[in-house]
């Protein structure tokens, strides 16, 4: 070979290898980027951080309404936005791509919600940092037990619960000042959160459980420490704080509580609503538009349940045959909690062997299904909580069983396609377990996405042995009348100035829940605007893509191949989901 073709070649090699340096560069310093945002996430969130198993911030609590607090989070998003605008996107992957739109969007929209002041109104009923730290406190929840430094993260966690339950009563006062409160009803709701926490005896309190399942392996001496510890924060912190709170709630905050029902009713409240519709549906359809589709998907399933109200038999109206339902003896078998569970436990035996026909793409966590505590029991919804991907904690499908005797089991089977397999733990699981993608997006969420795959899933039973029982098919229908209810009842509240009493009414005309069910449905859309809108959204959308996969691969659809698309890269705002499987369909 000649000294100059030697030249030429080594001048090639030079190129090829530097090129592949810089790619690895690139790929290097996007790596750390996704790395940092997860971080300064965390740090931001130390409550979620430790449900996802971040345990280096579980002695940590995030002051969430305090300016400066927010002072934060505006330069965390910031920070964020100037470094992606700083970022070739022809550079990045596809994965990598989803990534820098998942990031683009999450700071948008965080930074639109903190231009208004959600802060005025800290806590609800629903969900935040008093309901988390109950359920940690607890002592089977995202909080490890295990180690001496573990008790002692608690401990220091409770010592600042403390002072932030001052926070938010300085918050609230602000609120009150501004006229920006809760509606009375949540207010209500709101109080015996925290009247009830106080014990006489300390080892009664929720505060103590940690203390009465200590390891063995803990010395005498740790033990005695730990515990004298934790009975001095409970008597001396914990307890004069929760009553300090609720003698507040009682005296001046429900007094000053709003007798309207949606935020739209607050000087903020419309333009507040509109970020919340976009931040959960991931979509920018309007308040009307969504209203609209409601009504028409209502119809729709009112349509359906006719059909089976003429199947069992029933002669009446329908809201004759939703009381029916609601109060038939057969539907309510039930006298111990545990013979509720023991039901879920044989629709889960049901359908393990259908499994495979749909998912070639299944998740290795543990799954238990379990009462929700006595402590939030009143006012929760059955739930699903993500385990983590170490195994330390499997996902659990939470129950709330408050009176067992007027427990309907009607829509059961339903229930558990949606909180459990194929719905929440299927995707949620899978999503951590996916070693290719970023920290941040394994423990990330997005509404529309997620609730949209669990409502999505409902749809499969038939196919996975379930609703042979009628009555169980219009559970399925009834949970998804429910859905679509909320697109109504939500935008009414919040946008259309609906009051409490009439987004019940339109409930009780439209489904076959209770009365008690349904109004603390509403209460949850009162306490949390948009979030309700998540699931329709995101099914529709789930639904439309695969029909549009269908049509257009025929007989080269494999529906096994379709939910691994939708759920290998785990949540992400719908128009990016849309982009994957319309990338997928094209390439076949």
């Amino acid at each position: 070979m000649t000294t100059q073709k030697l030249l030429i070649l080594g001048i090639a090699v030079c190129l090829f290898f530097n090129s592949c340096k810089k790619e690895e560069r690139k790929t290097a310093d996007f790596k750390a980027i996704t790395k940092n945002y997860f971080d300064d996430k965390n740090t931001l969130d130390p409550l979620s951080a430790t449900q996802n198993g971040q345990n280096q911030y579980n002695d940590q609590l995030q002051f969430e309404m305090t300016d400066s607090y927010r002072k934060s989070q505006l330069a965390f998003f910031d920070k964020y936005q100037k470094t992606i605008a700083g970022i070739n996107q022809k550079d990045l992957s596809e994965e990598e791509l989803n990534s820098y739109e998942i990031i683009k969007w999450e700071v948008t929209v965080g930074e639109e919600l903190l231009n208004q002041p959600t802060n005025l109104i800290p806590i609800h009923q629903f969900w935040g940092t008093h309901l988390t730290m109950g359920q940690y406190a607890g002592g089977s929840s995202g909080q490890p037990f295990k180690t001496e430094k573990d008790y002692t993260n608690f401990l220091k966690r409770m010592d600042l619960y403390s002072v932030w339950i001052d926070s938010a009563m300085v918050y609230m006062r602000k609120g009150i000042a501004k006229g920006a409160v809760l509606p009375k009803a949540l207010t209500e709701k709101l109080l015996p959160q925290f009247a009830n926490m106080p014990t006489a005896n300390v080892a009664d309190n929720l505060f103590y459980s940690a203390i009465k399942i200590m390891p063995a392996t803990f010395s005498d001496a740790t033990k005695k420490e730990l515990t004298a510890k934790y009975t001095a924060t409970i008597n001396d912190k914990l307890v004069p704080q929760y009553k300090k709170m609720a003698d507040f709630i009682k005296d001046e905050y429900l007094p000053a509580s709003r007798t309207t029902s949606g935020i739209g009713s607050l000087p903020f409240g419309k333009a507040l609503y509109a970020v919340y519709v976009k931040q959960w549906t991931t979509t920018s359809m309007t308040p009307d538009a969504i209203h609209a589709l409601g009504l028409s998907e209502v119809a729709r399933l009112n349509s359906e349940m006719e059909k089976v109200k003429t199947q069992v038999g029933f002669k009446g109206t329908l809201l004759e045959f939703f009381d029916c339902v609601r109060n038939k003896p057969e539907l309510k078998p039930f006298k111990k909690p545990e013979e509720v569970i023991a039901n879920f436990e044989r629709i889960y035996s049901v359908i393990k062997p259908n499994v495979d026909r749909l998912f070639s793409l299944q998740p290795k966590t543990e799954f238990e299904i379990r009462r929700t505590e006595a402590f939030r029991e009143q006012t929760a919804s059955a739930e699903y909580s993500p385990g983590t991907t170490d195994g330390t904690r499997p996902g659990i499908f939470y129950v709330p069983i408050p009176d067992v005797k007027e427990y309907n089991m009607y829509g059961d089977e339903d229930l558990f396609l949606h909180e459990a397999i194929p719905g929440h733990h299927f995707q949620i699981s899978l999503q951590q377990e996916n070693a290719s993608l970023p920290d941040f997006r394994k423990y990330n969420w997005f509404g529309a996405y997620g609730e949209g795959w669990a409502l999505y899933t409902e749809s499969l039973g038939k196919e996975m042995g379930l609703y042979k029982d009628p009555y169980q098919y219009f559970g399925m229908l009834g949970n998804e009348m429910h859905r679509a209810v909320r697109l109504v009842v939500d935008t009414g509240l919040h946008s259309k100035g609906w009051t409490r009493e009439q987004a019940i009414a339109y409930s009780l005309a439209n489904e076959a829940e209770s009365e008690a069910s349904i109004t603390t449905e509403i209460e949850r859309y009162m306490a949390i605007p948009g979030q309700a809108l998540s699931y329709k959204i995101g099914q529709l959308k789930i639904m439309e893509l695969r029909k549009r996969a269908q049509d257009k691969m025929g007989t080269q659809f494999d529906i096994k191949k379709f939910h691994e698309k939708v759920l290998a890269s785990g949540v992400m705002p719908l128009a990016l989901l849309e982009k994957k499987i319309d990338a997928w369909i094209q390439e076949k």
